[in-house]
C-alpha cells in the first residue's frame, strides 16, 4: 500500500472513531468529489495528489499534540477541545479545496536552462463561489454532517484573520466572537498554520 493509501485509511478510520452520524455519507461524498485524489494548494504546500489528505492529517496531528499541554493549562477547556471535535474540524477544515484545482500544463525552465512542459494546477473557484471556511461547512451540512456550532466556528475561520474581507466590520466583529465561544477556533487556525509553514516546507530559513 503507498503512502496515498495509507493516508486515505488512516483519515478514514480517524472520521469513523468519532461515531458521528452520517460520517460514512461524508466520506463517500468526499471520494466523489476527488477529495483523496486532491493538492492542497496549486503550488506551495504539497501541491501534488493525495497532498489535500497529508495536509489534513497534519492539521490532525498538530491539533492533537497542542491539544494535551492547553488541557493541562487550562482543564476547563476540555469540554471544548473533544477528541471528536478537534478530529471534525481538523480533518474537515479544508474539504473547499476539493474541486478548485484543474491539471494543466506550464513552461518551467529545467536544472540546464531548457524551457519545457510540466503538470501544474491551475485554481478555479466558480463551482461555488460563496467564500473558503464557508464553503467547506456548507459542502459538510449538505453531505448531512451534523456539525455543532464550535466545529462551524473552528472550519469557517480556520484562516484566521487572514480571511476577513479588508475594512469589514461586520466580518471582524464575527470572528472576534468566535474565537471568544470555543478554543476550537484558535487551536485548529493554530494547527492549520504550524502545518503549512513548518510541516509542509521543503526548506526551513
Amino acid at each position: 500500500m503507498d503512502q496515498k493509501e495509507q493516508n486515505k485509511e488512516r483519515f478514514c478510520k480517524i472520521l469513523r472513531d468519532t461515531g458521528r452520524d452520517g460520517i460514512e455519507y461524508v466520506i463517500e461524498d468526499l471520494s466523489d468529489w476527488g477529495f483523496f485524489d486532491a493538492p492542497a494548494s496549486a503550488r506551495n504546500h504539497f501541491n501534488f495528489p493525495g497532498g489535500l489528505v497529508q495536509h489534513s492529517l497534519n492539521v490532525y496531528d498538530m491539533a492533537m499534540a497542542l491539544r494535551e499541554p492547553i488541557l493541562k493549562l487550562r482543564p476547563d477547556a476540555e469540554k471544548f477541545l473533544t477528541p471528536e471535535a478537534v478530529a471534525i474540524s481538523a480533518l474537515l477544515h479544508d474539504v473547499c479545496k476539493t474541486d478548485i484545482y484543474r491539471l494543466t500544463h506550464r513552461k518551467q525552465r529545467n536544472e540546464i536552462g531548457v524551457w519545457e512542459d510540466v503538470e501544474a494546477y491551475e485554481v478555479d473557484y466558480s463551482n461555488l463561489p460563496v467564500g473558503h471556511g464557508e464553503k467547506s461547512v456548507i459542502m459538510l451540512l449538505r453531505s448531512g454532517l451534523d456539525l455543532d456550532d464550535q466545529e462551524i466556528f473552528a472550519i469557517r475561520w480556520h484562516m484566521g484573520p487572514w480571511d476577513l474581507p479588508a475594512q469589514s466590520i461586520e466580518m471582524d466583529k464575527s470572528y472576534r466572537l468566535a474565537q471568544q465561544k470555543s478554543p476550537l477556533v484558535a487551536l485548529i487556525h493554530t494547527a492549520d498554520t504550524l502545518s503549512a509553514q513548518i510541516l509542509e516546507r521543503n526548506t526551513l530559513g
